[in-house]
């Protein structure tokens, strides 16, 4: 059946066109940030990770980054972890041979002007041991003084850094009881059962030594998949509050599950005052470790539904973020994973439950054709939601032999945040790099998020926030009760949250001052909940600042 318009008709349809039309321009969201790539003076660090015909699959995991203000001058210092030599055959007892400088972790501090100086040997952190072949770092006061220790995992042995006050570092790790063993991937500092002394977890990858490697493919080698190799069980320390831990990963029920554990991320994800645990396994189902407060953890990743895709499937998962990514005060995944597999975001529909989304936050149409590794949610653009920001590179070196479709090498993937759906944007470089660890934060005091990522064989990228007109707030923690860093809060802003802590992306520690982008607002009310469960309010605070809280005294 066919109609006509009249004249008078057809000009109020066009009338309606055009108002449609201006109705979605008014509705574009506003261009990404842009940002400035590029390596900042006195940064010469190169990410060696020793590739070899072998293809020992160490080789293809490192290494982590971690941004932090070890000096308290207010600046963001730069921490790297390097990887090591691997000779090719290695014996069955390895060495990795670091006791060349090119293949020491560096620490760089920031000067005034942006620039960095490597003080890597002043500190106290050069020479690192033979047996350890580098992997992830974490950032947290595990003894409340004030200054933030290091903890560094690797293939081998881990080492807890005490920061001495004095611009120097001493190896406490026998004392601290925190070496772990085997093959130690990421790490994090948190306070599991609030009692203001910050907790450890470890994950790890494998049950993979020299003595059981293998190389997989027909024609060509290329690094076996996680499924050749047994699962191993994570690590939970309890802060003793003397500058020891104890090893509770039985006790606690942490033990109880192995799998092929990559990422950590925590988060109070249920609202009972107790932080959670997510674990990014690769090809095994996803772990949520609920806190059951009375010090043990029941893990709950299938009944809660964050083990498995939205089709049932499992994750390759290796990176992963978890904060509130669509303002409803809950928090959300995000987890990365394997090409041709989308990223997926776990949505927090409440009462402890969650559902995989990767068509409904945008990320199965923007995500797939590469690896995703370390990764961040932060507002870039200061508009009052989280964007993502994922650095990117497949795990094998030959990938293209296999499938013509797929690069070894990638640029990142930044996703910018229209009220809880990801669009693709601009991340600022198209360099294809084999991209692994990642680490957020406001490098230069400037009001607006940068990043770091490393990549293997290479120097690190910097993506330096140009910013904009938006306005923002940044939060420094100081707890009282809770401990020092705050970790574990629950911090409000104008309705947005953030859960505290530096733990997330992949191998690496980010900023732990928690930023907030206010868009046009001039001010900001904010709403602690401390870990010690005291409730914290601040009125008309005004924007564009730095502000500390400290944690008022229990009433």
């Amino acid at each position: 059946m066919r109609f006509k318009l009249s004249a008078a008709r057809f000009r109020k349809a066009g009338a309606l066109r055009l108002l449609w039309a201006f109705s979605l321009l008014a509705q574009t969201p506003p261009p990404g940030p842009r940002f400035d790539v590029r390596l900042p003076r006195g940064i010469d660090f190169v990410l060696r990770n020793s590739p070899t015909s072998r293809k020992y699959l160490i080789e293809t995991m490192p290494g982590g980054v971690a941004l932090l203000d070890y000096n308290n001058d207010g600046l963001l210092d730069i921490f790297l972890v390097n990887a090591g030599h691997v000779r090719d055959p290695l014996p069955r007892l390895p060495n990795f041979d670091r006791h060349e400088p090119s293949y020491w972790n560096r620490l760089y501090r920031q000067n005034k002007d942006g620039s960095f100086t490597d003080v890597t040997r002043q500190a106290g952190l050069a020479d690192v041991d033979d047996g350890n072949y580098g992997m992830g770092v974490a950032v947290g006061d595990y003894d409340n003084d004030g200054y933030s220790d290091i903890y560094v995992t690797n293939f081998g042995k881990n080492i807890l850094y005490h920061n001495n006050r004095d611009g120097t570092f001493t190896d406490v790790t026998a004392k601290a009881g925190v070496a772990a063993g085997g093959w130690s991937v990421s790490a994090g500092f948190f306070d599991y059962d609030n009692d203001g002394h910050l907790d450890l977890f470890v994950t790890r990858y494998l049950d993979w030594n020299v003595a059981n490697s293998k190389t997989c493919g027909d024609l060509n080698a290329m690094y076996c998949p996680p499924t050749e190799f047994p699962a191993i069980a994570n690590i939970l320390y309890h802060n003793r509050g003397d500058g020891t831990f104890e090893d509770v990963s039985v006790p606690s029920g942490i033990a109880a599950k192995k799998g092929h554990g990559l990422g950590v991320a925590f988060a109070d994800y249920d609202g009972d005052g107790f932080t959670d645990i997510f674990v990014a396994n690769d090809v095994t189902n996803q772990f949520l470790f609920h806190n059951n407060g009375n010090g043990t953890f029941t893990e709950c990743a299938l009944e809660s539904g964050a083990a498995l895709t939205s089709d049932g499937k499992m994750l390759s998962g290796m990176g992963v973020v978890f904060q509130d990514y669509d303002n409803d005060g809950l928090p959300d995944l995000l987890v990365t994973q394997l090409p041709h597999q989308p990223y997926v975001a776990f949505h927090n529909d409440g009462h402890g439950s969650l559902s995989a989304q990767e068509l409904e936050s945008g990320f199965g149409a923007i995500s797939g054709k590469s690896s995703g590794w370390g990764v961040g949610l932060e507002d870039f653009d200061n508009d009052g939601w989280k964007d993502a920001f994922i650095v990117q590179g497949h795990v094998f070196d030959n990938v293209e032999v296999y499938d013509s479709s797929l690069r070894y090498k990638d640029p990142p993937l930044l996703a910018m945040n229209h009220h809880g759906h990801f669009e693709e944007a601009d991340a600022g470089s198209n360099l294809p790099v084999a991209g692994r660890g990642a680490a957020f934060g406001d490098l230069n005091n400037d009001g607006w998020i940068d990043a770091v990522g490393t990549s293997l064989g290479d120097h690190p990228q910097f993506f330096l926030n140009r910013g904009g007109n938006s306005h923002w707030l940044t939060i420094t923690l100081r707890g009282k009760l809770s401990n020092r860093d705050g970790f574990g809060a629950r911090v409000q802003v104008n309705g947005q949250v953030r859960f505290a802590t530096a733990t997330g992306s992949y191998l690496s520690s980010n900023d732990k001052r928690l930023h907030f982008g206010l868009g046009s607002r001039e001010s900001a009310d904010i709403e602690i909940r401390w870990p010690s469960g005291i409730r914290q309010f601040i009125r008309n605070v005004k924007s564009d600042q730095f502000l500390a809280v400290d944690e008022p005294a229990r009433p």
